[in-house]
């Protein structure tokens, strides 16, 4: 089995890596940081003109009916580069989510949009605190009108669509919501990372669109969160990457008692720690864009495996690289602090790691039962 990228494949990490160091400097992450708006806009309209929000819908909605293996090379280079754009919500959610289970109308209607960047979509499932579950859902539709609350929505104040998981007669399903009716309510929520805007979304008897069969919506979102799952790992892993290698960077020039502080065992082991953690991760990344690109059965496992060893190992770079630049590592000036949130918001975004620790038991599980039947 190879896991090794293609040449095109490799040439597009190249070009997005290039791409995002002249387009999304450390500046323009701390400007979105420092400023009232909850993304780049300009960033983001760039993005989309490079075809990125377009790269796995099909051609006959207007996309570029890539892999999604091109896909997670993109995902890799936006998380090196910290982008505040809402390129996860839009494309690893909303766009997936229409892709899964959406009708040939509601395909016609919005990935075109979606693909060009002119409509940006976030997934709402979360109702405060507490783990989701079909029984604690309190978002209701009925004939069509949704009401409730969804807190935290990622990019929730910025979206033009929202699929979201409610409960109707018949248990729990994903709904296509336009979120620019007046019967939907927006409320701005602080958070760790306002890089990545929050909101609180409360509809009030809003137009819903069913996407897939009714009742059957949370087996389509423990699906759509595997397929994410997989895309925001390699957004960690590449946030991961980049902590360590500013880390490193700042090991070899930072001198103390005549030396780099890289030549002092504390740090080798620091930076060692973070090597580790990354190769593993990347590893169990692999594996899950095997299984994604492919559809395999064991995508459940590989999803769970890439997600929980991405969340430690990018909250570990992040807070290494910190402890790495010392007492001016915690301070406002110096960018330590954009790994450090994010990678907190996306270990808590699609489930966090005590969630997603469950899943892979049951996934191993699953999967032994299977191998033995």
């Amino acid at each position: 089995m190879n896991f090794e990228f293609s040449e095109e494949q490799n040439l597009l990490r190249e070009q997005a890596r290039g791409f995002l160091k002249d387009n999304c400097p450390m500046s323009k992450v701390r400007a979105v940081l420092d400023g009232a708006t909850d993304y780049d806009a300009d960033l983001w309209r760039k993005v989309a003109e490079m075809g990125w929000t377009a790269a796995v819908v099909p051609e006959e909605y207007g996309g570029l009916g890539l892999g999604y293996l091109e896909l997670v090379v993109i995902a890799e280079e936006i998380g090196r580069a910290v982008a505040p754009i809402p390129f996860s919500s839009s494309v690893y959610l909303a766009t997936e989510s229409l892709l899964l289970a959406g009708s040939t109308v509601q395909k016609e209607a919005w990935l075109p949009k979606l693909a060009t960047g002119e409509v940006i979509g976030t997934f709402a499932s979360a109702e405060g605190q507490g783990r989701v579950s079909p029984t604690t859902l309190t978002c209701t539709v009925t004939n069509g009108k949704l009401s409730g609350t969804k807190v935290p929505v990622m990019d929730g104040s910025i979206a033009n669509i929202a699929t979201v998981l409610a409960k109707s007669g018949k248990g729990p399903g994903l709904y296509l919501v336009d979120l620019n009716q007046k019967s939907v309510k927006r409320e701005s929520v602080n958070t760790i990372d306002p890089t990545r805007g929050q909101a609180r979304l409360t509809f009030d008897g809003a137009d819903a669109q069913l996407l897939g069969d009714e009742g059957n919506g949370w087996a389509l979102h423990e699906r759509l969160l595997n397929r994410a799952a997989v895309l925001y790992a390699w957004e960690q892993v590449g946030g991961a990457e980049a902590a360590l290698e500013q880390a490193k960077e700042y090991a070899l020039g930072r001198f103390a008692f005549g030396r780099p502080i890289a030549s002092y065992q504390a740090i080798k082991h620091k930076l060692a720690n973070m090597y580790v953690k990354n190769t593993l991760a990347k590893s169990n990344c692999y594996f899950g864009a095997w299984a994604l690109n492919t559809d395999a059965d064991e995508l459940a496992l590989a999803a769970a495996t890439a997600r929980v060893s991405a969340i430690q190992a990018y909250y570990f770079a992040s807070k290494e690289n910190i402890q790495t630049h010392g007492g001016m590592g915690y301070t406002w000036e110096f960018d330590c602090q954009f790994f450090y949130r994010r990678s907190k918001v996306l270990s808590v975004l699609i489930g966090s790691e005590a969630q997603w620790q469950d899943k892979l038991v049951d996934a191993a599980l699953a999967q032994q039962t299977s191998d033995a039947a």
